[in-house]
């Protein structure tokens, strides 16, 4: 069993769900409305705990109703929360969901996730010394995804950054990182000086970009390739990319080839929208090597 640490936000997702999206200053009425633990680190935790690896995670969460909902729902998924951080002077964090028109639209308020520190992340260097790879996104602070690039590149433990939600990277983060999985929007931002095929080519086998339901781009050194995904009748798309992300990672530290880890990875996301939620849609581990 590979040992995964994932380093990110825990939140609470208020999902409404409408046949149609609102624009600025009208109202529409909704189907339905639930509260669903999310938050990108989160969700990559319990994915990756479901796929069967050993996993740690690291964040932070208010101690209020959704705070002790999202630590319940992490061990009942048999993730560690030794180092998942309750704050009492902040809520815990938020998105807010539209499900609407076969896609959603999403408002994240970060919270207690503004909280996820270095000196957080410091508290935990033994495990993150010991495990296979560590998973990091940026719905943290900026100096803590920076932070976790060194001690990962010092330590020569495999990273994996999912530079999601878009924002500008430094370059040191961008070489510290092994492997990076923006979209294509997110791609642009990092990359603004290449074209898409230029920055692939500069970083082969190292960056993924995600083409939502046409597969994910690579360049393996000789050649682009297309890993195309699997067709599925989507009903809520939430947590796809969250999905896989964890499935990547846990498939890499296995020591699977790039193309295969892939494969595996966009199989597990292909079917975690099958299902309502982030981490409701999330396939067990028999279930994506059923469906290869």
């Amino acid at each position: 069993m590979v040992k995964v640490c994932v380093i990110g936000s825990c939140a609470m997702d208020l999902v409404v769900t409408s046949t149609k999206r609102p624009h600025a200053g009208e109202t529409v009425l909704g189907e339905h409305f639930s509260t669903v633990p999310g938050g990108k680190g989160a969700n990559q935790a319990i994915a990756a705990a479901r796929l069967g690896a050993d996993v740690t995670m690291i964040g932070c969460i208010g101690k209020d109703i959704y705070g002790k909902a999202i630590i319940d729902n992490l061990i009942s998924n048999n993730v560690n929360v030794t180092f998942v951080d309750s704050k009492s002077d902040v809520d815990s964090g938020t998105a807010h969901i539209i499900l609407a028109e076969g896609d959603n639209s999403i408002i994240v308020v970060k919270g207690a996730n503004d909280h996820v520190s270095p000196s957080l992340v410091e508290q935990a260097m033994d495990t993150i010394k010991s495990v296979d790879i560590v998973l990091v996104q940026q719905e943290i602070p900026e100096d803590t995804v920076s932070y976790v690039s060194d001690i990962c590149h010092k330590f020569e433990v495999p990273l994996l950054l999912n530079p999601a939600p878009a924002r500008f990277i430094s370059k040191t983060i961008i070489e510290n990182a092994t492997y990076l999985t923006p979209n294509e929007h997110e791609c642009a931002i990092l990359f603004p000086e290449y074209t898409t095929s230029e920055a692939l080519r500069k970083y082969p086998n190292k960056l993924f970009i995600t083409e939502g339901s046409s597969g994910v781009r690579y360049y393996n050194g000789e050649q682009e390739i297309l890993v195309p995904t699997y067709k599925v009748d989507a009903i809520d798309t939430t947590g796809a990319g969250d999905t896989f992300n964890a499935a990547l990672a846990v498939a890499l530290a296995e020591g699977n080839s790039i193309e295969a880890s892939l494969k595996f990875a966009n199989r597990a996301a292909s079917l975690s929208v099958t299902k309502f939620g982030a981490q409701g849609g999330v396939p067990t581990r028999s279930e994506v090597e059923v469906n290869l």
